[in-house]
């Protein structure tokens, strides 16, 4: 069928702009590692005050398990841990912050769910700490049990899973409570301490970082029942997939190094490891950090940095800390645990 003169320069057109949008698209598109390159450093949302997670020392450093999550990302990229820029962000504005491209990694207590992962064009990486949702109460009450809690009211903040887990929790057991919503921690943890409310709930280890900070710790206590899945992993925003992928073997070459027996006192005598998976988690083989964009011994930098998955843990949570967290759930695989990274082949 002949198409009439106006139609062919109609198609001819569109098929130019179209040809030219395409070979445009990739030239004005940049990466997050290029934007980070340029930058000089990697600008990382962590939360306000966490004790154990993120915090300010008394030189207003930053340090903190969530806070060496993205030490260890900026010296697999640098080679040097310390450029980042810490990014505070409470609960109800973390999210908007990574779809804004205002950080280029949430690091911060965040739980991966289903909605999160589907509708707010978010990735997550690996699970870096196995969490579940409690609730702590002041000693005086002498409550020993969540099911003890009918008519208490209960603080919380906005912009988490918490109430619709006390929902899910309470709603079958036909407990009625009040939920009273603060808009940043320092309000909800002042409110606790203060008596304004009954109980305070989030994760567990959250808990245990209010608790830590209270003028007596021995005046709460964290009750025994666990009313939610949270894990835990670092986000970043969705369409980077290198940059995903940057993130999530910088986590994952942490475990392994645990798993190896690598720490970050020997890591430099395990570059003459016989081992095939070491040599290439190392870079002593291989073009592993070649894959990524970065040098081939980026992981290597991670580790000599912030050290293995266990010196993360037990430097800022673990049963020398003022958190006193035992690893539970967060042990490797082959001791029971959950921590498992894929292999480096």
């Amino acid at each position: 069928m002949t198409q009439s003169k106006p139609f062919v320069r109609w198609l001819a057109m569109s098929l130019i702009v179209g040809t030219a949008a395409l070979s445009a698209a990739p030239a004005s598109a940049q990466s997050t590692l290029e934007t980070v390159k340029k930058r000089g450093k990697i600008l990382c949302g962590v939360a306000p005050v966490s004790p154990g997670f993120s915090f300010a020392d008394d030189k207003g450093a930053r340090k903190g398990f969530d806070v060496d999550v993205c030490r260890a990302v900026s010296a697999a990229i640098f080679g040097d841990s310390e450029k980042v820029e810490y990014v505070p962000l409470n609960t109800n504005v973390r999210f908007q912050a990574v779809q804004s491209g205002e950080v280029d990694i949430l690091s911060r207590q965040n739980t991966w769910s289903f909605s999160r992962d589907t509708s707010l064009g978010l990735d997550f990486g690996p699970v870096v700490f196995y969490d579940g949702q409690g609730l702590m109460v002041p000693t005086k009450l002498n409550v020993k049990s969540a099911s003890e809690l009918a008519d208490a009211a209960i603080c919380l903040l906005p912009g988490t899973t918490t109430l619709q887990n006390l929902e899910d929790y309470f709603r079958p057991k036909n407990i009625k409570y009040e939920a009273v919503v603060f808009e940043n921690s320092d309000e909800w943890r002042n409110a606790f301490f203060s008596g304004r409310c009954d109980a305070i709930t989030s994760d567990r280890s959250d808990l245990a970082s209010v608790r830590a900070i209270a003028n007596d710790p021995d005046q709460y206590v964290v009750l025994p029942e666990t009313i939610s899945k949270e894990p835990l992993a670092p986000t970043v925003r969705q369409g980077d997939t290198n940059w995903r992928d940057i993130v999530s073997w910088t986590v994952y070459a942490l475990i392994a190094a645990e798993e190896k027996g690598i720490t970050q006192a020997n890591v430099d005598a395990h570059l003459k490891s016989e081992d095939p998976e070491i040599q290439r988690l190392l870079g002593a083989s291989g073009d592993f950090g070649k894959m990524l964009g970065l040098d081939n011994n980026w992981s290597y930098n991670a580790i000599k940095a912030v050290g293995n998955y266990s010196e993360l843990f037990e430097r800022n949570l673990g049963p020398k800390t003022r958190l006193g967290l035992s690893r539970g759930p967060n042990t490797l695989w082959t001791e029971g645990g959950l921590l498992y990274s894929p292999p480096f082949r």
